[in-house]
């Protein structure tokens, strides 16, 4: 059986570890009200660990460039390579669109982003009026079905592993 190198394990692992726990870290802070204690704790981790999972991302997409896949079960259907194809494409255009506008929502006030006080990430320009608003919304969209096609990601993996009983999951663990 051909695995994924173990940098894609761990890159994948990390980035769907990562995704969750920021998409739930994003629910909990739209119910913080201004006196409570996390209002400006979380926001802040919030985007410090957005941007340590885009540069992630950019590193895996870079190990995906360099590092040879194994090469598709024989058993895959050519819609469903082709499925699978679509899908990673389109994690990666959401988890994209969650960058942009989260330094969007992030820079809005014309003040860098600091990436946990380590640096901080300048604000290059403000893009359009209501920037924090439209992006904002714009951000909520994108994590909304970043979690809905992970969601469907997963439960193709589990079809594989428990109906299909191929090596599709266990060549990513």
């Amino acid at each position: 059986m051909q695995k994924y190198s173990i940098t894609m394990r761990l890159l994948h692992w990390m980035t769907a570890l990562l995704v969750f726990g920021l998409f739930g870290v994003g629910l909990w802070m739209r119910n913080l009200g201004y006196y409570d204690p996390l209002y400006q704790v979380l926001p802040y981790w919030h985007k410090s660990v957005g941007f340590l999972l885009a540069g992630l991302i950019l590193l895996r997409l870079l190990n995906r460039w360099f590092t040879a896949s194994p090469t598709p079960l024989a058993s895959h259907r050519a819609w469903e390579q082709r499925l699978a194809h679509l899908m990673h494409w389109m994690l990666y255009l959401l988890l994209f669109g969650l960058f942009i506008s989260g330094y969007l929502v992030a820079t809005s006030d014309n003040r860098p982003a600091s990436f946990f006080d380590w640096f901080d990430i300048p604000a290059l320009f403000t893009a359009f009026e209501n920037q924090e608003d439209v992006a904002g919304l714009i951000h909520e969209v994108c994590a909304w079905s970043l979690i809905g096609l992970a969601g469907l990601h997963a439960l193709a993996a589990f079809k594989h592993h428990w109906l299909d009983r191929d090596q599709t999951l266990r060549r990513m663990l």
